[in-house]
């Protein structure tokens, strides 16, 4: 666990730079008393990080991982005096239960099937110094509804920024906010091209389906020390 720990404390420490590019990006065009929703709230690091850097009229925040979203609710102090909303459910293209694969290192936490076999798998529960025989993924059933389902029920009539990171499940979520896409203005999610993660999608699936819904790609990052892309979509 101490050995997680330290390479995650290394990784944050270079994910601080990355964002802090995507920050300056969307400084530029993401105005005061916005509204931001907050899919894949895990601790609550995208709150906290984005209340330092934006004024946001209302956070809209959600985590499908009961274990995640008790930590996130520690996290996030004085949540009922603010104009942020925690919901500890999922989105995705249909309400429904899911098992969602609860991982030791809980940021990787997925709804998509694990393949245990692949070289990237083998190669990232090696230097997490984890063995193949541990309880690293743990099933954990979880809730899942749509954001158009969402976008009535809070009465809402835009959404400036939409982050996504599911760890695999961002397609999904996008499906699920078909009748809506044309009320958000900006769409930041991260997509991952290594072969542990069996999303049943690829990015030309989200990138034809954005395009088909009037939205073009504006920023592309390669993350630190990983085989993942965080992508901007702006509506056109």
């Amino acid at each position: 666990m101490i050995r997680l720990n330290f390479i995650y404390l290394i990784l944050n420490f270079f994910d601080f730079f990355q964002q802090k590019k995507i920050f300056n990006f969307l400084k530029k065009r993401i105005p005061n008393n916005s509204i931001l929703f907050d899919v894949g709230a895990h601790h609550g690091e995208t709150i906290l990080n984005f209340k330092k850097n934006f004024s946001f009229k209302q956070i809209h925040s959600f985590e499908a991982s009961k274990v995640n979203f008790e930590m996130l609710k520690r996290k996030i102090p004085n949540i009922s005096k603010e104009n942020l909303f925690i919901n500890n459910f999922g989105l995705s293209d249909k309400t429904k239960i899911l098992q969602i694969s609860q991982s030791l290192d809980s940021a990787s936490s997925t709804l998509s099937k694990i393949n245990t076999l692949s070289k990237y798998y083998k190669k990232k529960i090696k230097i997490l110094g984890i063995s193949e025989d541990s309880k690293y993924i743990e099933p954990l059933e979880v809730k899942l509804s749509l954001l158009d389902d969402y976008f009535v029920q809070k009465k809402l009539e835009k959404i400036d920024l939409l982050k996504i990171d599911t760890e695999g499940h961002e397609y999904y979520v996008l499906k699920g906010a078909s009748k809506n896409l044309i009320k958000i203005n900006y769409i930041y999610f991260e997509h991952h091209y290594d072969d542990m993660l069996k999303k049943g999608y690829t990015f030309s699936d989200i990138h034809n389906f954005l395009k088909k819904n009037n939205f073009k790609l504006i920023f592309k990052s390669k993350m630190f020390f990983r085989k993942t892309f965080e992508y901007i979509y702006q509506k056109i």
